[in-house]
């Protein structure tokens, strides 16, 4: 249960950044907003991972523990989430620029556990589990009806959803990408610092191309330290705490919150209104992740074997 907890703490973090950025200056743009949490956030998630992570995985030696594996191979799956976290960024926002922050932010979270379940099951040769089909298929089917609900009478933009789907698609490769680093033996916070490094330095790469004027304001350097510390370091360090119990499917699903929470803070701290329709989707969706959250407490956590990892 604890890391069911982790994981929704770090999906309702997740699900502050719409807002963070709506009560933050004007003339920010999406690269903008995107490379100052990159920076700011990869850097305090790297700096306190990967001491963390240290510590404990000495401490693992110490106790006899078995060493991590992988090598070379570990080094690029952690290279390659730090670059999936970056390239989150602006395919996330391209997706919500072309067809608006609703629908393109339920496209992106709404593929992303699917996605992570064929990736997984593609990966470890085991099919997903019934108790995690039905919640996805719940919280799917909710997300679907947020997205309808909030997209009014015109179509959804081809790029705005390839964006979308290309966002969810990173997730799903961090989700797994994760999780097999952990079943190698990797310390979760060594994996989580080792990402926040990479897209820092990605974020670093990224402040050239876009104006920055913005961020010497309060609310630009308050709102780039809330999505930064809270949306990044902290809220990636409870997912792949939380990737330790969970399989990378079930991560990805109890995300879903996400949507859940922009929904809500929307109506409270932005004055928006929920259709009907909205509302219904927000019940099946909260139905879904209740679903998955007991089973994943209920069922026996499987340790993956060697192959797998």
């Amino acid at each position: 249960m604890p890391f069911v907890i982790a994981v929704l703490v770090a999906a309702v973090l997740f699900g502050t950044t719409g807002t963070a950025q709506a009560l933050g200056p004007s003339e920010t743009t999406p690269l903008g907003v995107g490379a100052a949490r990159l920076v700011v956030g990869g850097t305090a998630l790297g700096i306190v991972g990967l001491i963390a992570g240290s510590r404990r995985q000495g401490a693992r030696a110490a106790a006899g523990g078995a060493a991590p594996t992988g090598g070379r191979r570990a080094l690029a799956l952690m290279s390659l989430t730090g670059l999936c976290l970056a390239l989150y960024q602006p395919l996330f926002f391209l997706g919500t620029a072309r067809n608006g922050v609703a629908v393109g932010t339920v496209i992106a979270l709404g593929s992303a556990p699917v996605l992570a379940g064929l990736l997984e099951w593609v990966l470890t040769r085991r099919r997903p589990t019934s108790p995690w089909l039905i919640a996805t298929a719940l919280a799917t089917v909710g997300v679907a009806l947020l997205a309808v609900a909030g997209g009014g009478a015109a179509g959804a933009d081809g790029i705005g959803v390839l964006g979308s789907l290309g966002a969810g698609g990173a997730f799903a490769v961090i989700a797994n990408a994760q999780r097999r680093l952990i079943s190698g033996g990797w310390d979760a916070f060594t994996v989580s610092g080792a990402m926040g490094i990479g897209a820092a330095v990605c974020g670093v790469a990224m402040l050239p191309a876009t104006d920055m004027t913005w961020i010497a304001q309060p609310r630009g350097w308050a709102m780039a330290l809330w999505l930064g510390l809270a949306t990044v370091a902290v809220a990636y360090a409870l997912f792949t705490w939380g990737l330790g119990g969970l399989s990378a499917a079930t991560a990805a699903t109890l995300t879903l919150a996400e949507p859940l929470t922009a929904s809500l803070l929307g109506v409270a701290l932005l004055g928006e209104r929920l259709a009907p329709l909205a509302m219904v989707g927000l019940a099946v969706l909260a139905a879904g992740l209740v679903l998955l959250a007991v089973t994943a407490r209920l069922t026996p956590r499987r340790v993956p074997s060697p192959r797998e990892a």
